[in-house]
């Protein structure tokens, strides 16, 4: 079984994407032919998002799921565009209820073209994903992807109710990053395997290593919430405690920090807001609450690995290897 072992620091994304060929390019090409529409503002905001960087790292694994498990054809890019147009509809409407002002690095949509725009064009894109799911013409695909967005909006709301609340316990917390975050990496990685016609032993461990990969990858992004720079994040730090959000950093320096460290993160959750950054952080460093969280990401990496066994070896799952490697070890 392989492990995931300390990052290598030279690891690249355009690594993976240049092994796949013209599957990223063709990928790309179907997402702007898809955003395409008459109505102006629609593909203003939808470009913007769609346009405005990220990793990708969703339609990604549709990819490369597809390629490991021995498809030749090519609807994964379609089912790849699909995924990501989930995703940014789920970031559209995610900025406008929490109010965020930068994602990625730059503005966000509803900074630049207000929370109304945002919100129908986030509408756009799920309903032209679901358009495209029927020109996939498998209903098996359409039936995982139904169910994944309907689990997806299940964890927005979860998060929500969770908001402001100090008393959101670890599992609470681990409940929502498997519906919110981890549902879309698993029913990618499921998508590839059913493409390719697969046994429902290798679609399993795909769908495995994709909710175990979403899982290590949230984790180390919310660790970074309290521990990078907007420059390397390409947000706002302390975004995460000035929406209320009891995440994982939190909630271990809640249970291991002094009475009155508790006392401080308690009110900050209650209040949202950043008056209280600076004695948050000393909390969460003092408690060693980011190594407890890294720990977490880095045993479903190790998970999300030991999923792929029953995969056989090729440089594509080679490479699905290396994004468990990178997505709990990342610094970005």
């Amino acid at each position: 079984m392989h492990l995931v072992q300390e990052q290598n620091q030279d690891f690249d994304l355009r690594t993976i994407r240049n092994q796949l060929g013209n599957d990223w390019f063709a990928m790309d090409e179907e997402i702007i032919t898809q955003l395409s529409s008459d109505v102006a503002l629609v593909s203003s905001v939808a470009n913007y998002i769609v346009q405005s960087g990220g990793k990708r790292l969703r339609p990604l694994l549709v990819l490369l799921s597809a390629r490991a498990c021995g498809y030749q054809g090519q609807q994964h890019v379609r089912a790849a565009a699909i995924i990501e147009f989930i995703h940014t509809a789920t970031l559209l409407h995610d900025d406008v209820v929490d109010e965020s002002t930068l994602r990625r690095g730059q503005n966000t949509a509803n900074a630049v073209f207000g929370s109304s725009a945002s919100i129908l064009v986030g509408d756009f894109l799920y309903s032209r994903s679901f358009q495209m799911m029927v020109q996939l013409g498998q209903m098996r695909i359409m039936e995982i992807l139904a169910e994944a967005t309907n689990t997806i909006a299940e964890g927005e709301v979860l998060q929500l109710m969770n908001c402001n609340d100090p008393d959101t316990t670890e599992s609470q917390y681990m409940e929502v990053i498997k519906r919110k975050t981890a549902k879309l990496f698993d029913a990618g990685m499921l998508i590839g395997a059913i493409l390719a016609d697969q046994t429902r032993s290798v679609e399993d461990a795909m769908s495995l290593y994709g909710r175990k990969l979403g899982t290590a990858f949230q984790l180390a992004d919310d660790a970074l919430d309290y521990s990078s720079t907007n420059k390397d994040l390409g947000k706002n730090i302390g975004d995460d405690l000035a929406e209320g959000k009891p995440t994982l950093p939190l909630i271990h320096a809640l249970r291991k920090g002094s009475p009155g460290e508790q006392v401080a993160i308690r009110n900050a959750i209650e209040e949202g807001g950043l008056h209280q950054l600076d004695t948050i952080i000393a909390a969460i460093e003092s408690s060693d609450a980011l190594a407890y969280t890294m720990k977490q990401a880095q045993k479903s990496a190790n998970e999300a690995v030991a999923a792929l066994d029953k995969v056989p070896d090729s440089p594509f799952k080679d490479s699905l290897i290396r994004l468990a490697h990178f997505a709990a070890n990342r610094s970005y």
